[in-house]
């Protein structure tokens, strides 16, 4: 994340614009328990998958007669509920355990990579392996993230397409705390949003408005490997969603309504000009097919992102 700060930002006017909070919430308090008669049945398994394709209120395992939980959304069994979240948490981890990075290799000195190179956009992988060639890439990502007058940085704007951030509050070595969070995954977000003006390393000088939630839950590894939790606030909060974002493979202008593009959507098309003359080839994206203000008659981009 750039220095949006702009090395004078105060935390006042880093709060200002704050949106009114989200008040969407889901109301259990209608929640009622189906309370029936639990019966001895000799009734086959055939017929029980009969009987609950007949009625969908009926639970999809055991006798149908069994007292269950629905919630007023869903007429789902909430047991069934709890197998589907099991299984695809199952799932998750298997996916997790075949992309994993193995040991991290790198080419030193490490540089920052600009917009629109295409591993901003590439996935990357969970890291497993924690070794000195690790605590090597957070020294030079850190000492990197100084030099350009930055507050945070992820892995694949150096180049390494691996899961991982180091972030400092305070953007100035000796001063504030240094994050370090490996495999970071966000576990809930706040309501309550807010507006604030952000830059990036990897669109140099180039700031504007983004709308992200005023708090986050985090699980996470630290550079040995240990797994923490922690919740972050504001400043710290938009710092991390900031790199996380890089991490999935979002860029922060993705995020931006079509007004606020418009604001800055000359100057990525000079990126892009710029990497097609240093590499001689296409770039890979063009912000100039994005929707304008003007033409918007839809949803904007950044509407359709998870928080």
């Amino acid at each position: 994340l750039g220095h949006q700060l702009r090395r004078g930002a105060t935390k006042n006017n880093l709060l200002n614009g704050r949106l009114p909070s989200c008040t969407a919430r889901n109301d259990r308090s209608s929640l009622k328990p189906h309370a029936t008669r639990c019966e001895a049945s000799e009734t086959s398994t055939s017929s029980r998958s009969h009987e609950a394709g007949a009625n969908s209120r009926l639970p999809l395992f055991g006798s149908p007669h069994r007292p269950i939980i629905q919630t007023p959304a869903s007429n789902t069994p909430l047991h069934v509920t709890r197998a589907r979240r099991g299984f695809l948490s199952e799932l998750q981890s298997i996916k997790d355990e075949e992309n994993v990075a193995g040991p991290i290799t790198f080419e030193s000195p490490l540089d920052i990579v600009l917009y629109p190179d295409p591993r901003l956009r590439a996935p990357n992988k969970r890291v497993n392996v924690f070794d000195e060639s690790l605590q090597k890439l957070v020294a030079e990502m850190l000492d990197i993230m100084y030099r350009t007058d930055g507050v945070g940085l992820a892995a694949p704007q150096v180049g390494v397409n691996v899961r991982l951030m180091v972030f400092n509050p305070v953007g100035e070595r000796g001063k504030g705390v240094e994050m370090v969070l490996v495999n970071p995954r966000i576990v809930k977000y706040a309501k309550a949003r807010d507006v604030i003006e952000e830059g990036c390393l990897s669109f140099p000088m180039i700031y504007a408005d983004v709308e992200r939630p005023v708090g986050v839950k985090v699980d996470a590894q630290d550079i040995n490997g240990r797994k923490f939790s922690i919740s972050l606030k504001e400043w710290q909060a938009r710092i991390f969603q900031h790199e996380y974002d890089h991490l999935e493979g979002t860029l922060y202008f993705d995020r931006m309504t079509p007004e606020v593009l418009d604001t800055i959507r000359s100057k990525l098309i000079e990126l892009e000009d710029k990497y097609a003359e240093a590499t001689g080839a296409p770039t890979p994206e063009s912000v100039a097919k994005r929707p304008t203000a003007a033409k918007t008659t839809s949803p904007d981009v950044a509407s359709t992102l998870s928080p």
